[in-house]
């Protein structure tokens, strides 16, 4: 266990700055009802009732051709696009992280319960679950039904893996519930592995492919999926680090976005939670390093100054929401706990932890760090913070 320069662990300092906001969190949300995509429907959709939905963000209504195909603005989401399967998927996401971090931090199991009673609506449950699919996720009327740049949605699913990795061991949870529920995820997984909207998406050349890799990761962690792990720890390697940043740690196919500055947070972020998930005793992602000295270490440093005063961004500004961001980015917290670097946790701790801009939450999809950290065996669990 690494500790911090004051002696404390990483974990109980992270408890410390964390506990407050996560009980008045789990507080407002252990009556909510759960919310899946049977709750919303668009008759745009080609889907059916159990089929998650979205249209994509910088599509919009051709002036010149009111009636005929969306035309895009990059940057510039409109807001008469349907992103209600989306904004419930973050509501499940936002509810599960924090009950669970709950669940770590005091031991009740009454919030281990209510992940499972969200989960099983959203996996389980034949009048409410969701397919295992992302076949009409960023469809664009006059185009497309779907598209493989649909997959970046479900990177909110992540969260609730996680949640659910932690609290298998608490007596509440049915084995068998818990399994049926795994197995959905294993069913995605299975279609994130063979459908060619997820070939696209894996092979973009951006946060997009970083985010396929993410949280392809995340749910074979959940299942167990061993070859598949190993699969995502080459290709970030091979294909993600190297092929997206430039030698003094920036992304530049981010820098030349509209919005800069949010989507190289976004990257760095997701390249760090891929660092997280994929490294054990036997393969350190944190350390390795690609041709010109190019490693994650590297990409923290050249983020971090801007991140602490983005006044010194020397880059153009974000087409929208510029004044959002940063955030309690989970690049700060876990470069934190990885390099053992004081002034890189202090900013996270005094960034916020509980954004409500829309944009912001759709592009944090880590906001509990605490189910993330290492744990002690299940027997103690209940133990290890305050």
């Amino acid at each position: 266990m690494i500790l911090s320069s004051c002696g404390q662990t990483w974990e109980d300092k992270t408890a410390a700055v964390l506990k407050p906001l996560i009980l008045k969190q789990v507080a407002g949300w252990l009556e909510a009802k759960p919310e899946t995509v049977v709750a919303h429907t668009c008759d745009r959709s080609a889907g059916g009732l159990h089929d998650f939905y979205s249209e994509g963000d910088y599509w919009w209504p051709d002036h010149a051709n009111p009636d005929g195909p969306y035309v895009q603005r990059d940057g510039e989401s409109n807001p008469g696009n349907f992103v209600a399967h989306r904004h419930a998927m973050v509501r499940f996401s936002r509810i599960a992280g924090a009950m669970a971090s709950a669940y770590l931090l005091t031991g009740d199991e009454k919030y281990a319960k209510q992940v499972m009673i969200h989960a099983k609506a959203w996996f389980t449950d034949t009048a409410t679950f969701m397919n295992p699919n992302l076949l009409y996720a960023q469809a664009i009327k006059g185009r497309v039904t779907g598209r493989g740049t649909g997959i970046i949605d479900t990177i909110h699913l992540m969260e609730v893996a996680q949640a659910l990795l932690q609290i298998q061991y608490a007596s509440c949870v049915d084995a068998v519930e818990w399994d049926a529920v795994r197995r959905w995820f294993a069913d995605y997984l299975d279609w994130l592995m063979t459908h060619p909207y997820s070939e696209q998406e894996k092979n973009a050349a951006n946060n997009h492919a970083t985010c396929w890799a993410m949280q392809v990761a995340s749910f074979a962690k959940l299942t167990d999926n061993r070859q598949i792990l190993e699969m995502c720890r080459n290709r970030y390697r091979e294909v993600l680090l190297p092929g997206q940043m430039a030698d003094d740690g920036s992304f530049p196919r981010e820098l030349g976005r509209t919005k800069p500055y949010g989507y190289s947070l976004f990257n760095l972020d997701a390249m760090t939670v891929l660092c997280r998930i994929l490294s054990d005793n036997d393969n350190d992602l944190w350390s390795f390093t690609a041709a010109k000295g190019r490693n994650i270490a590297k990409g923290i440093e050249f983020m971090y100054p801007y991140t602490a005063d983005k006044d010194k961004w020397p880059h153009g500004k974000d087409v929208l929401w510029w004044d959002e961001w940063p955030t309690a980015q989970p690049y700060l917290i876990f470069g934190a706990v990885t390099f053992n670097r004081q002034d890189w946790f202090d900013l996270w701790a005094r960034l916020d932890h509980d954004p409500q801009t829309d944009e912001v939450l759709r592009n944090v999809p880590i906001r509990n760090p605490l189910i993330w950290m290492k744990l002690p065996e299940p027997d103690v669990i209940n133990n290890r913070f305050y």
